[in-house]
């Protein structure tokens, strides 16, 4: 993963793009995804453009001493609500309240005038100088934090009084990640470099070399080890194949001897990914927008299928419980999206009598843009449905489709052969919706012949209106 100045510049630049550019962009990433296309940083990007959708209303951005102050955990930050727990990743979320503990509790303050030094440094564009304050105030920081949490760790009512004090579901575990992150940030960030800035596929080329940096000395060792494989999983065109490691120290596929390796972990951490992926996708979904959906399916499926073919583990294990919760998971979120197409590809098409028709109406074209959408998505939750839970349900749902869509459109070009001058804006549009949707269910080869049928429908209608 990049390091936090090139993630940031990234970020900006991302945030200076208009929204028609974002979009076009995210089009076109999303279509590289699912086509199989090596992309560096494409899954960043797609994050990060997602992320910025979301913030409709983007909160105010935190002081610069703020954003230096983070700086160094860049590279393990997850876009995830506190409540969930990520090994080797710290919530963005909980940036706001621990900034906030520091400043009003622990060191109100030093906060408030390095503050405003930092702030006038960046006005006088001097830059270093900012980060030279900075990184002060960080080594001071970490020693009030150290005694804040040994204090903790003594005594009950101290410990309750912090995680008040913070108010983040996982506090002590928030604020022990940020400490160790920070103390180490010299040696993560020449750590970062010695790691290839891509992998396109992790296997017997490049495993041994890339394991044999994670476990140099230059990488900290196991304090730092769950934050090493994180940012190394950033720099995996494919995520999941960081499990590879385990099954590498392992000398094995089986569940039971990679449990005793330090690598171990890998699964959890891609677990934990997985669980990231879905509770975006279910941000997504719930959204309306369905930014990018196509992807993260994708990844979900890939991640899935990984991790049950690379590891031999039976379904009773904890990873495959864990496993099967999130493909349960995905199933529940999915099938409801799933199940209501065919009704709605009816509710569009079904042809009418000319009573319920109000005289030179049409379709709504924002409907038909959503449903034609929808098709889009069943589609590619057919192509991953293997991993999903949702092969019985997509192959179902998708016969339905193509069936009523067969015959319906012969309905369809009859009836706007016949219309009338007060139904035949109605017809027409709803014959337009059925070519779109005939082109996602079946090719452009399909809907160029409905094309013809409308086209030379539409003409007959006109030569019938003219005698």
């Amino acid at each position: 993963m990049a390091d936090g100045r090139l993630v940031e510049r990234l970020r900006q630049y991302l945030r200076d793009l208009s929204p028609e550019a974002r979009a076009l962009l995210m089009t076109e990433l999303e279509r590289g995804v699912l086509r199989g296309e090596d992309m560096p940083g494409a899954e960043l990007v797609l994050q990060e453009l997602r992320r910025d959708a979301r913030d409709n209303a983007r909160p105010k951005r935190p002081g610069n001493l703020a954003r230096l102050f983070f700086q160094p955990l860049e590279p393990i930050l997850v876009d995830e609500s506190g409540t969930h727990c990520h090994p080797g990743r710290v919530p963005r979320t909980v940036l706001d309240p621990v900034w906030e503990w520091i400043c009003r509790d622990l060191m109100p303050g030093e906060a408030k005038a390095v503050t405003d030094q930092v702030a006038l440094a960046f006005q006088n564009g001097d830059a270093p100088r900012a980060e030279q304050l900075a990184r002060a105030f960080q080594d001071r920081a970490v020693v009030r934090i150290e005694e804040a949490l040994a204090a903790a760790k003594t005594d009950e009512k101290t410990t309750r009084r912090l995680v008040g004090q913070v108010g983040t579901p996982h506090a002590i575990d928030d604020i022990s990640a940020i400490l160790t992150v920070i103390q180490a940030r010299e040696i993560l960030a020449s750590f970062g470099p010695s790691l290839p800035n891509h992998i396109k596929t992790l296997d017997d080329s490049n495993i041994d070399s890339l394991k044999a940096t994670i476990e140099s000395p230059a990488a900290g060792g196991r304090t730092l080890f769950v934050f090493v494989l994180v940012m190394t999983m950033g720099r995996l065109a494919a995520p999941w194949q960081l499990i590879r490691l385990a099954t590498r120290a392992a000398g094995s596929d089986n569940a039971s001897r990679i449990a005793d390796t330090p690598y171990a972990m890998t699964v959890d951490i891609v677990l934990g990914e997985i669980q990231r992926m879905i509770n975006e996708l279910k941000a997504e979904l719930r959204s309306g927008r369905g930014l990018a959906v196509g992807a993260l399916l994708k990844g979900i499926h890939d991640a899935a299928r990984g991790l049950r073919t690379e590891i031999n583990f039976s379904h009773e294990s904890p990873w495959g419980r864990r496993l099967a919760a999130l493909r349960t998971q995905v199933s529940d979120l999915l099938k409801g999206e799933i199940e209501t197409l065919p009704g709605r590809i009816r509710r569009l098409l079904r042809p009418r009598p000319i009573k319920e028709i109000a005289p030179n109406s049409s379709l709504d074209q924002t409907d038909v843009s959503d449903t034609e959408a929808q098709i889009e998505f069943v589609n590619t939750c057919r192509a991953h449905a293997s991993e999903l839970a949702l092969s019985e349900l997509t192959t179902r749902t998708w016969s339905e489709i193509e069936q009523y869509l067969d015959t319906a459109t012969a309905a369809l070009v009859e009836n706007l052969r016949v219309a009338g001058e007060s139904d035949r804006a109605f017809r027409q549009s709803q014959l337009d919706a059925a070519v779109r949707f005939c082109r996602k269910a079946f090719g452009d080869d399909y809907a160029a012949l409905l094309l013809k049928a409308r086209d030379v429908a539409a003409g007959a209608e006109r030569r019938v209106a003219k005698a």
